[in-house]
């Protein structure tokens, strides 16, 4: 599959997904939540407090489809630039937004026309003006060197069928100091490789997510430091078993093969200040 082959299937059918925002309907990477937050989806549901979903329009906690809350875990503070990496619906943007307050401002950069449109919305609903959303691919953000202050990012990364170029990218918007704080989709040990796809595919629409070991090496080859990676979710087979068993594959052969080795994680890393 070509890098471009697989930027049109993120674009498409991450545009599905914002036009299909309040239907509830089945999205590329799970089951979209409902307004109550209880959604079945392993992936995608109970991420955000009952605080959390308040601050933001509704529509933006339905379009989110990431895997984790990394606005919470970066620690935000006062003042900060914040650019968040495939913002969707703007949930996290808006989030962002609040926590920096309005000495400081969040970025929010998407490809797909549909969801710039709704985080667009809910960003007039919201009332928020510490807020931008760009149009452009992860891989060439739109913004000069040394402009931000904290990278985030809610599964979208192991989309990117460059992640080095995005790594890199990310590297050189943010300032000395500055901090690199996604959440992302990671391979824990070895799975065989067509097993592999199959479960990643569940996940994230693409199979392209990095061993945390791959994850670690190539923030490191970037110029990162401090790089760690935190399990936040550990996917069992059994959370894939309908979409494995409709592939065809035994589920309960390859479960000791796979089962813990698909993580949702906390990915951390600095860029130095020298």
């Amino acid at each position: 599959m070509t890098e471009q082959s697989i930027t049109d299937i993120v674009r498409e059918k991450y545009g599905n997904a914002a036009r299909q925002v309040t239907t509830g309907k089945t999205s590329c990477c799970g089951t979209a939540p409902s307004a109550s937050g209880l959604s079945g989806d392993p992936i995608t549901s109970n991420l955000y407090g009952i605080s959390e979903k308040a601050q933001v329009p509704e529509e933006a906690f339905l379009a989110s489809l990431g895997c984790g809350n990394p606005t919470a875990l970066a620690k935000l503070e006062p003042g900060e630039v914040v650019l968040d990496l495939g913002s969707g619906g703007g949930i996290d943007v808006l989030l962002s937004a609040r926590r920096v307050g309005p000495s400081g401002k969040a970025y929010g950069l998407d490809m797909t026309d549909e969801m710039l449109e709704l985080a667009r919305r809910n960003q007039r609903e919201s009332g928020l003006t510490n807020v931008e959303f760009l149009k452009g691919q992860i891989e060439a953000i739109p913004l000069p060197d040394n402009t931000v202050d904290v990278i985030v990012s809610n599964c979208v990364i192991n989309l990117s069928a460059d992640k080095d170029r995005v790594l890199r990218e990310a590297f050189r918007v943010l300032r000395p100091g500055g901090r690199f704080a996604v959440s992302d989709v990671v391979v824990a040990g070895e799975v065989p490789e067509a097993i592999r796809q199959s479960v990643l595919l569940w996940v994230g629409c693409v199979a392209g997510a990095l061993s945390e070991d791959e994850y670690r090496g190539k923030l490191a080859a970037a110029g990162f430091e401090s790089v760690t990676v935190e399990a936040t979710r550990v996917y069992s087979v059994n959370d894939a078993r309908d979409f494995l068993s409709a592939a065809g594959i035994d589920v309960d052969a390859i479960a000791p093969e796979v089962d813990g080795k698909i993580r949702s994680a906390f990915i951390r890393a600095v860029k130095p200040r020298a």
